[in-house]
């Protein structure tokens, strides 16, 4: 039996679920990233899209550049998930949004090239300056 995890924003409004393992747990510090959270880092898992569903509420939808569309609850603003053009097989989803985030832990910080000055890494996970890919 696959594992289903489910997830949603802060005002409950929007409601997801996700089965199958996860991959590619990371801390993101890019821009993009930052902004559309308001938070100086994102935690972020990876299922299959084939394995993921919204459950309740449409979520809202933004591209924040032509190869990405975020997802967002369009009441309370709660960041959701992140998909790339690039990568077909692959939805983000922010941990923080997961009704058992501790469950989920980073493995690594991609993007620390943008990563805010201030901010102290007190972890020893690697470390990417751009993608864990380049």
């Amino acid at each position: 039996m696959k594992p289903v995890v489910e997830g949603g924003c802060l005002c409950g409004a929007v409601r997801y679920r996700a089965s199958g393992e996860s991959d590619h747990r990371t801390f993101c510090h890019c821009n993009s990233c930052r902004r559309a959270a308001g938070a100086p880092v994102v935690a972020w898992t990876t299922f299959s899209p084939a394995r993921f569903e919204f459950t309740k509420g449409p979520p809202a939808r933004y591209r924040s550049s032509p190869p990405v569309e975020r997802t967002f609850c369009s009441t309370c603003g709660t960041p959701l998930t992140y998909q790339h053009a690039s990568f077909p097989g692959e939805i983000d989803v922010t941990v923080a949004s997961l009704d058992n985030p501790s469950a989920f832990p980073p493995a690594d910080h991609i993007w620390t090239s943008q990563k805010i000055p201030w901010l102290e890494l007190g972890d020893h996970l690697p470390r990417h300056e751009r993608s864990r890919f380049e």
